[in-house]
């Protein structure tokens, strides 16, 4: 049985509307449950092996996903709040590398006790975070794309509430 709270996490996952508005998400829910916080990332899409969702360099100010795996996941999943749940239990994660823990069972620990505080045990984000994607979406698993792509795209306005100055 979900808590009051968690209803209100799941109704706010299924109506994010781009990667902003899920990062902010992100950012409130690792600061109320970790007391962690850290402003000023960039989000880059970039296409990279089907193996790796994404990524953030240590030291860097930037998360960076794979659109190879977006677009997939937006052919594959049943809904909406699906694709979101996909998108902030990655982001989560990248967000926590950022914020200096680099041992990736520790960030995989927390990203799964945040997604199952918030959301519950059942939740889509919460499976993803604990078994991977490929455990609710088995088509995962025979993608076998192993190049990383030359291009990129910045994300305009991503982690915005942080920024003082005009653009």
């Amino acid at each position: 049985m979900l808590t009051e709270q968690q209803i209100q996490f799941v109704e706010k996952i299924a109506s994010l509307k781009d990667f902003n508005e899920t990062f902010e998400l992100v950012k409130a829910v690792v600061l109320q449950k970790f007391k962690l916080h850290r402003a000023g990332l960039s989000l880059i899409l970039q296409m990279m092996p089907s193996s790796l969702g994404a990524y953030h360099m240590l030291g860097s100010n930037a998360i960076v996903v794979n659109t190879y795996l977006l677009t997939t996941l937006k052919k594959i999943v049943k809904s909406t709040e699906e694709y979101n749940s996909y998108i902030f239990m990655v982001l989560a994660h990248e967000y926590l590398h950022s914020l200096g823990i680099v041992d990736e069972n520790a960030v995989r620990q927390m990203t799964f006790e945040l997604c199952k505080w918030m959301l519950g045990n059942d939740h889509a984000a919460t499976k993803m975070a604990k078994n991977g994607p490929s455990a609710i979406y088995p088509e995962l698993r025979s993608l076998m794309q192993s190049q990383f792509g030359r291009d990129f795209q910045v994300v305009r306005n991503f982690d915005r509430t942080n920024q003082t100055y005009i653009q």
